[in-house]
């Protein structure tokens, strides 16, 4: 039976979706992983190293599923990511997802190079937004995102620290949408235009495709590999915790460090100010061979659960792997590729049924584990698979 004839359900079902909508290379650059992509699937796997316990003869009448995460009510303990370029698969996809999560109750996370603006994602939500940023080289630049973050209300900055330098996204180079000269853009070319429907509703009235929150300060806002020689060039291998005092200094909302995978580097991150840490790998986009989010967590969650808050992100895929992480110390989880697959396939109506399906999937698997609450979802109730 073709996908078509089917309702999507799982985010497996919206990956589907996404692949047979985009051009390969979008495709690809979201679903892809560094090297040779084992440390990517092993942020999936490794939820399955961990059980939940099963209760019965409790009072599961008044299921709650809702929490606070970095001060801001949420429906369940889930924020959608930053992903940069969203707005290449599908139209004005930051936006799309940004109303998606306004109406599941969740935060969202709009990146420094996301395609949409950060005034057009708040012109288009009521709710307070996320906003990821990069420790850039122009530290004057890094002030005036910071100030428009500000300005649109954003309470929570994001700051990612595990990119000084890009990882070595093979997929990339092999599908043209790196490098490859001449022959690349031809192969580009070919991709986009075996997709009419992309063509139409992204490439077409999608525009501008530019990174929104960067076009003052690129010489050429409509050339996308003007904007990776930028970015290339703005990341800082220098960068210290010196610098993310710095930071403290002139943000006075909330900041979550992201890319901390050992107790060592959230126990500096909490006595810098931060308010929070995201265990991540950055989806395994980064460095290959690290070791799953999930099985790093707990370390880190004993290390400075009782100074900051703690959350994860990678190989998210349902309400039960947010259970397990929930159980294992995180007071919430990340989602990054689940999300835009559904955008790209089915739009903010997908996005917002996935996200429907989170929930229930959490407050069913919280009912059959004898809890009614998010606080209750202790590491009593989740065992490691020896």
């Amino acid at each position: 039976m073709g996908i078509n004839n089917v309702v999507p359900i799982t985010v497996q079902d919206y990956r589907r979706l996404a692949k047979k909508r985009l051009p390969g290379f979008l495709f690809d650059y979201i679903d892809g992983g560094a090297n040779k992509e084992d440390s990517m699937r092993a942020n999936e796997e490794g939820f399955l190293n961990y059980n939940l316990i099963q209760r019965v003869m409790h009072d599961v009448d008044d299921i709650d599923t809702s929490t606070v995460l970095s001060g801001q009510a949420a429906s369940m303990p889930l924020v959608l990511a930053p992903i940069g370029m969203a707005g290449m698969m599908a139209r004005r996809g930051e936006v799309q997802a940004a109303r998606s999560a306004e109406k599941a109750g969740i935060p969202f996370t709009t990146s420094t190079v996301g395609i949409c603006p950060l005034e057009e994602v708040q012109a288009a939500t009521r709710s307070p937004f996320w906003f990821q940023l990069y420790m850039l080289r122009d530290r004057g630049l890094v002030k005036a995102l910071l100030e428009r973050a500000n300005t649109a209300g954003c309470e929570t900055l994001v700051f990612t620290v595990d990119l000084p330098v890009a990882g070595m996204r093979h997929r990339d180079y092999r599908n043209g949408m790196l490098g490859g000269g001449f022959k690349g853009k031809v192969a580009k070319l070919a991709q986009i235009l075996s997709h009419p429907r992309w063509v139409f509703d992204v490439g077409i009235k999608g525009k501008p495709h530019n990174f929104g929150n960067l076009r003052e300060v690129v010489p050429n806002p409509n050339d996308l590999d003007a904007y990776k020689d930028f970015i290339d060039s703005q990341f800082d291998p220098t960068v210290t915790w010196k610098d993310i005092a710095w930071l403290r200094s002139i943000w006075e909302g909330r900041i979550l460090i992201k890319g901390v995978m050992t107790a060592d580097d959230a126990i500096a991150a909490a006595d810098v100010g931060a308010d929070g840490v995201i265990v991540s790998n950055h989806g395994g986009r980064q460095l290959d061979g690290v070791a799953s989010t999930i099985s790093s967590l707990p370390e880190v969650s004993k290390a400075v659960s009782d100074r900051v808050e703690v959350y994860m992100d990678g190989g998210v895929c349902n309400g039960i792997d947010i259970i397990k992480a929930v159980a294992l110390g995180a007071n919430g989880v990340l989602i990054g590729r689940p999300w835009v697959w559904a955008v790209a396939g089915r739009g903010e109506n997908g996005l917002v049924d996935m996200l429907r399906v989170f929930q229930q999937e959490v407050a069913v698997g919280m009912a059959l584990m004898g809890v009614k609450r998010i606080v209750d979802i202790t590491a009593d109730l989740v065992t490691y698979k020896s």
